[in-house]
């Protein structure tokens, strides 16, 4: 049922198909129930060939298709993907992933912090602040979207095995990488936000509605901490393959 309103992007209509469904080409495969989607750039793919991944099948958009590599870990198969930034681009390889048969994900990549946190520090997200567009035609309107718990615990448990500090923060996710402003960044504070990034709030939403079990590593990078004094710092490319390590043994864990 489609509920109006003035504002589209608070518009929801709860029916499962659309005109266009995730399993439009109707491939002949069913992908393992593990998958780990990783916003890491080449480091994702650079490790499906180090491991001798199997390619399966191809996300394919218009500018670029994405390879799906199938892994097996003691004796477990999951498979592996690259994430695009941006909510909407990743949640559609999201649903995607989820309509040919994955219903366990853990995903991971970077974030800015909005406190006082420091570079290549890992994080778990257990809330997300939908100030992105996408997480709008998952859910309904609502101002924070939750984290599975299940997925939060698989997580922390492979941190804890590798003694790595970590926090459970509450992130905003945005599309306006160039519309963070100070006021809006203050205003975020003040409501717990701790991190900010782009994508997570939509695939929350994209999980919960799909019944589907997901959860983030995140770990840190630019600091707006001081918005007089922005700082990219090193991006947090240190922890970029830490963070697929981790993210494979907490997918394992589900």
């Amino acid at each position: 049922m489609l509920v109006k309103n003035e504002i589209p992007i608070l518009e929801y209509d709860d029916a499962k198909d659309a005109v266009i469904n995730p399993d439009h080409e109707k491939l002949n495969v069913k992908f393992p129930e593990r998958a780990v989607f990783a916003f890491l750039g080449d480091v994702t793919d650079t490790y499906c060939r180090e491991h001798h991944a199997e390619v399966i099948a191809y996300f394919e958009s218009i500018t670029k298709y994405y390879p799906l590599y199938l892994l097996k870990e003691n004796g477990e198969e999951y498979c592996m993907i690259q994430a695009p930034v941006g909510a909407a681009a990743a949640s559609q390889i999201m649903d995607w992933l989820i309509a040919y048969g994955v219903k366990k994900i853990i995903s991971t990549g970077s974030c800015g912090v909005l406190c006082d946190l420091k570079e290549n520090t890992f994080l778990v997200p257990y809330k997300a602040l939908r100030d992105e567009g996408t997480s709008y035609h998952y859910l309904p309107p609502s101002r924070f979207v939750d984290i599975s718990s299940d997925a939060r615990n698989a997580i922390e448990s492979v941190l804890n095995a590798h003694n790595l500090p970590y926090s459970e923060v509450i992130t905003w996710s945005t599309d306006g990488f160039f519309r963070e402003t100070r006021e809006k960044v203050a205003y975020r504070k003040s409501e717990g936000c701790q991190t900010v990034e782009m994508e997570c709030a939509a695939l929350a939403a994209c999980s919960e509605m799909r019944n589907c079990l997901f959860g983030m590593i995140l770990y840190t990078a630019d600091t707006l901490a001081d918005c007089e004094n922005y700082d990219e710092r090193g991006w947090g490319n240190d922890s970029k393959e830490a963070a697929l390590r981790l993210s494979i043994e907490s997918v394992l864990q589900l």
